[in-house]
Order: C-alpha cells, then sequence, then structure tokens
C-alpha cells in the first residue's frame, strides 16, 4: 500500500502538518519517533500559545493536538525512522520495524538539547531545570537562576531571564565568552547578570524541585553552593537530522537547508519546525511551517493526483 503522506515528527509542527492532511482526506500516517511530542512535552507551563489564556502544560498540549489529529483520521506509528529513499517514487521510509512507501513526505523531527550530563537534570526538568529560556522564563519572575554557556544563546537567554529573575549567574567553564562581542558588552553591562569564570556545575540540589547548584571553580578545585530557583542549560541544540546526512543538504550545524520557507529539492518532500529554524525555536512557529508544509503538500498531491488522471501525461 503507497500512503498519501508519510509525517516523521510528532511534536507542533508534526501534528499540525496531520491535523491540516487529515482533513482534507489524505489520510496521514504520523512516525512519532522515540521521544513523542518532541521537546514541548517537557515545559511543565506554557503561557505563550494562543488560546491557553491560564495557560497549559507542554503533554496536555501535545495531546490535545494528537487527539484534534486522530479525530481526522490520523493513523499514529511508535517508531523511530531511520532511512528515507528519495531516489525512488513513490519514496520509501524505513523504521526500525517497518517499512512505508509514500508520495509524500514531511519531515518535521525537531531538535534535542545538549545537556551536561548529571544525573539531576533528568530528575529535576521541568522542576527548575529547563533548556528553553523564552519557554520558561517568565515562571521564574524575581527569582534566582543560573545560566551555564558561553555562546550567543548562552547570552541571548541571560539577557531575556534578566527581564524577570531578580538575579542571573553565568556559570561559563572558560576564561572568555564565545558569543558575539556585541552580546559580551550586553550582558557584562546588564547589573542583573554576573558571570562565574572557568566553572562548571556539578550537581543539583533538590528532590520535588532544583534548590541550589553546586559549582566548582577550575582554577581553586572549590565548590560552592549557589541557591537557585532555575537552571538553564544554553550549551547549544543538535538537529535531530542524521538520518538525512547524505539525503538532504544540511548546514554546518546539522540544520536542514531548505529552498522557501519548507521546499526541499524534492517534490513532495517538506520539512518543518525547528529541524529547518535555528532563530526562533517557538511552538507556535513549529505548528505554523507545519500548516505550511501539510499546504505545499496538498497542492503537491492534488497535482499528483490530476495527473494520473490524464492519460498519456508524464
Amino acid at each position: 500500500m503507497v500512503e498519501k503522506i508519510v509525517i516523521i515528527g510528532s511534536g507542533p509542527a508534526g501534528l499540525t502538518a496531520a491535523i491540516y492532511a487529515a482533513r482534507e482526506d489524505f489520510q496521514p500516517v504520523v512516525i512519532t519517533g522515540i521521544d513523542a511530542g518532541g521537546q514541548l512535552t517537557l515545559s511543565t507551563s506554557v503561557e505563550n500559545y494562543p488560546a491557553f489564556p491560564e495557560a497549559i502544560s507542554g503533554s496536555d498540549l501535545i495531546g490535545l493536538m494528537t487527539r484534534q489529529a486522530e479525530r481526522f483520521g490520523t493513523k499514529f506509528i511508535h517508531d523511530t525512522v531511520e532511512e528515507i529513499n528519495l531516489n525512488v517514487f513513490p519514496y520509501v521510509v524505513r523504521t526500525s520495524g517497518n517499512q512505508f512507501e509514500t508520495e509524500c513526505i514531511i519531515i518535521a523531527t525537531g531538535t534535542s538539547p545538549k545537556w551536561l550530563g548529571m544525573d539531576g537534570e533528568r530528575r529535576l526538568m521541568g522542576k527548575g531545570v529547563s533548556s528553553c529560556a523564552t519557554c520558561d522564563g517568565p515562571l521564574f519572575k524575581g527569582k534566582d537562576v543560573v545560566v551555564v554557556g558561553g555562546g550567543d544563546t548562552a547570552m541571548e537567554d541571560s539577557l531575556f531571564l534578566a527581564n524577570f529573575a531578580s538575579s542571573v549567574t553565568i556559570v561559563h567553564r572558560r576564561d572568555r565568552f564565545r558569543a558575539s562581542k556585541a552580546m559580551q558588552n550586553k550582558v557584562l553591562l546588564n547589573p542583573r547578570i554576573r558571570v562565574l569564570w572557568e566553572s562548571e556545575v556539578v550537581d543539583l540540589i533538590g528532590t520535588n524541585k532544583l534548590g541550589a547548584v553546586k559549582i566548582r571553580n577550575h582554577k581553586s578545585g572549590e565548590d560552592t553552593l549557589l541557591r537557585a530557583d532555575g537552571l538553564f542549560v544554553a550549551i547549544g541544540r543538535k538537529p535531530n537530522s542524521e538520518f538525512l546526512r547524505d539525503v538532504l543538504p544540511l548546514d554546518k550545524l546539522g540544520y536542514v537547508q531548505t529552498t522557501g520557507d519548507v521546499m526541499t529539492g524534492y517534490k513532495g518532500v517538506y520539512v518543518a519546525g525547528d529541524l529547518a529554524d535555528h532563530r526562533y525555536r517557538q511552538a507556535v512557529t513549529a505548528a505554523g511551517s507545519g500548516c505550511k508544509a501539510a499546504l505545499e503538500a496538498r497542492e503537491y498531491l492534488l497535482d499528483l493526483q490530476f495527473r494520473k488522471m490524464q492519460p498519456g501525461t508524464p
């Protein structure tokens, strides 16, 4: 059986694409991936997604979007894509346990944050530990937070958090930032932000929520305990694009390069969400690009259907 649309990924981009495609009766197949729902499920309170004035948890929002997609006939496969073949048509999508032939593919596998590698990170995820300042920053109004990192993302996160938190402490393992000079200057001149140079976070204190972080100074070897309500890890993100290497063009960071908003160099193959967006990385922008991908897919499939009905049409 040849599917009309296979959607790879089940975050806001993939689910929005599924809702639009299913309403057009294309009966999309969504391959969820290992972490069904994507990074949004790690947010305990989403306050900036339209239509939820009282906020909603990320997992609840994903749950509602999934139910909406199912209502219109989306089929969900809980598996992980290992390979796609765009050199044949119908295209082939291979997972760990299945193989699908399809006329159209929407890829929305998103990104994964890079973590420090401590056990406490997973235990306290959504309980003070976050990788998204723009998602969770407003929840820390009047509180003390720590940011780990030294690049532009860490600078941007620190400046954003300084609008809400009473204090922001940047912990950086080197004696200088990697960020642009302009971003560094903004950070160093902000009275709410201080920097602990040549230091790293080595432990997180707290059971049900973060209470403090243990910081080790590389020069002295001394450990100190710093009270903290929030820890924001800003050491980078990794696009989930490994299975696309040698299939689609990737930039030096691993993000898929598109032609236009969501188009690739292949007809009927589209990319949506953070996988092609290293700038905005918001649930609402991911959903918007999922909508665009589905609308492009609709035009493509209708044209394909029309061509099939015309005798002799190449």
